[in-house]
């Protein structure tokens, strides 16, 4: 079935694009990411794993269906990490690395992180186009990307009923 086929190859180069362009960012263009921004990197690492295994499986295999449903969960969720980073850029949400300090700080403990390098604050946002962050684009992204597995999943899963097992 060619058309699995591609669409596994399609995952691989999105994710291999989407890690690249992120990586790029951060080494080439001094980008440097929050604790948020890594995490949103994640879901494309799965998925183009998932691309992998799914190119190494027989076309026939029952599992590719599955394997594109993960795929779709994976999306979802990080399509829910980079709403919840929007949140946070945006002031709706709070989050430990917004750069608020707890209520029970001591002194020893403030002196020790102004002695550190601050890590970079979630709602600081670096880079936008035309006003929109990294982060809102791939809620945009993940979930189309969550919704095209789905369809995906579910074609096969109907050419799979046709067939004897």
């Amino acid at each position: 079935m060619l058309s699995q086929r591609l669409f596994a190859i399609f995952i691989l180069i999105v994710a291999l694009i989407t890690l690249s362009a992120s990586l790029t960012a951060e080494y080439l263009f001094d980008k440097e990411p929050c604790i948020l921004c890594l995490y949103q990197r994640v879901p494309f690492l799965i998925t183009g794993l998932f691309a992998i295994i799914t190119l190494c499986l027989k076309s026939s295999s029952r599992l590719i269906p599955m394997i594109f449903m993960l795929c779709a969960l994976t999306y979802l969720v990080g399509s829910g990490i980079a709403i919840y980073h929007v949140g946070v850029e945006k002031l709706w949400l709070i989050s430990e690395c917004s750069g608020s300090l707890s209520e029970n700080t001591t002194l020893e403990q403030l002196r020790a992180s102004l002695l550190q390098k601050a890590d970079k604050l979630c709602n600081d946002v670096d880079w936008t186009l035309f006003g929109i962050s990294m982060a809102t684009y791939n809620v945009f992204l993940s979930s189309v990307l969550g919704f095209t597995s789905i369809v995906a999943s579910m074609k096969i899963l109907k050419k799979f009923r046709g067939k004897a097992i």
